[in-house]
């Protein structure tokens, strides 16, 4: 039997952060609280730093569609490290190939409404919501980031 000796100097394991479960149900509420201000019901999820779902939940009366739209605004949020909405839509407005290609990425949206989540400029997950017009799902995300100590 033979032994394999590794002579590299690269790092084998790499360790990551994430977000917390008590974490994520903290933003749905504070997300829920500011909706229910506002007379919206949303979809809040919340998906960890490498996109897999933390927490989701759909509030009584949120349109069927905000569930997939409110994954897609997490998941793009956390794949490019950068909200969704008007920061996407600045990036990519001067380049054709990014303002026709980036749609049509799957589990990709323009739609305002997903921000990331970092703690000390590491990403640790995303947060999405839908359920009302794209400035109110906003408004939603920023009250929830703001009541868990996140920034926008």
């Amino acid at each position: 039997m033979s032994t394999v000796r590794c002579v590299t100097t690269l790092p084998l394991v790499i360790s990551r952060s994430t977000l917390s479960s008590r974490a994520a149900q903290a933003l749905i509420d504070a997300a829920e609280a500011h909706a229910a201000t506002l007379g919206l019901a949303i979809v809040t999820v919340v998906v960890d730093e490498s996109g897999v779902l933390k927490a989701v939940r759909r509030m009584d009366g949120a349109p069927l569609v905000a569930l997939g739209a409110a994954q897609k605004k997490a998941l793009t949020a956390v794949g490019f490290g950068m909200p969704t909405g008007k920061p996407w839509h600045d990036f990519i407005k001067d380049d054709p190939i990014l303002m026709n290609g980036a749609p049509s990425l799957p589990e990709f949206t323009l739609l305002g409404g997903g921000f990331p989540l970092k703690v000390d400029g590491v990403l640790v997950g995303a947060l999405g919501i839908s359920g009302g017009h794209y400035s109110h799902d906003e408004a939603c995300a920023r009250a929830a980031l703001s009541a868990v100590g996140f920034h926008a």
